[in-house]
């Protein structure tokens, strides 16, 4: 078959509804392992479309999500109808991951990569206390609160939105820099940074308040210091069907449809 995307690669998630998607469209299209296909098509929700994108980000292949899980956000409507002539129709957005690089109390070094946020939580019943640089320079002595998070234009509809961050459009230049149930200073609501901004997190008093890193789902406990930027050398290609890219959906979601 000839075309942009002859070869095409079918992943699934876990449930019954994607597995069985997955093997009704490799009987009817065929497949291929996604090192060799020229696409690779993500059966199943966000989680699984995320842990697609981190698992191709470095190889530049386009990646379609059709949906088969809970939340499907980041994915097409599903439908084993004329999938080819759908890739070919589809729309590419470009994005790029957050890369966290943390310390622990220890003193060893974690690195994890994250296409929606990184957060900083608390661990325990008592409040994190947070010293907040970016580039370089302190912009917050010490915040009060459950944690904080640096967002990505993909990511600021996810938990971002949900802790009354603000929405980005995909094509931005943008981070969002948002608390998370801020206790002081209690009228702090976050910032936007511009994507090229090097966010640091310092904990205070990391001994009796500990605090853990995510990175996506990629969690580090008892950590002192996290460094956040993203990594524009990076660029992970979305598809999405004309009228409903990414773009499309978070400028929807401004306005609350």
């Amino acid at each position: 078959m000839s075309g942009r995307y002859a070869r095409i690669a079918f992943v699934a998630s876990t449930s019954p509804e994607a597995a069985e998607a997955h093997a009704r469209l490799v009987a009817r299209y065929g497949g291929c392992e996604p090192a060799d296909a020229d696409v690779v098509v993500a059966l199943g929700g966000d989680g699984f479309m995320l842990h697609t994108l981190r698992a191709l980000m470095r190889t530049g292949k386009p990646v379609y999500g059709m949906h088969r899980g809970t939340i499907g956000f980041l994915m097409n409507e599903f439908n084993e109808q004329d999938l080819r002539e759908r890739l070919s129709a589809a729309e590419p957005t470009v994005i790029h991951p957050l890369v966290m690089r943390a310390k622990d109390a220890d003193g060893h070094a974690h690195e994890h990569y994250a296409i929606n946020e990184v957060s900083v939580f608390r661990q325990t019943y008592q409040a994190a206390r947070l010293r907040i640089l970016v580039d370089g320079k302190e912009r917050l002595p010490e915040l009060m609160a459950d944690g904080v998070m640096v967002a990505t234009p993909a990511g600021s509809t996810a938990y971002n939105l949900s802790v009354q961050g603000p929405i980005i459009p995909i094509n931005a230049p943008l981070l969002a820099l948002t608390p998370i149930s801020p206790f002081r200073p209690r009228r702090w609501h976050g910032a936007l940074l511009p994507d090229t901004a090097h966010v640091t997190v310092e904990v205070i008093d990391p001994a009796k308040r500990p605090v853990a890193a995510v990175a996506d789902h990629s969690e580090v406990r008892d950590v002192k210091s996290v460094a956040i930027t993203m990594d524009h050398d990076i660029s992970m290609h979305m598809l999405f069907d004309p009228g409903h890219s990414l773009d499309e959906r978070i400028l929807r979601e401004q306005f609350g449809y």
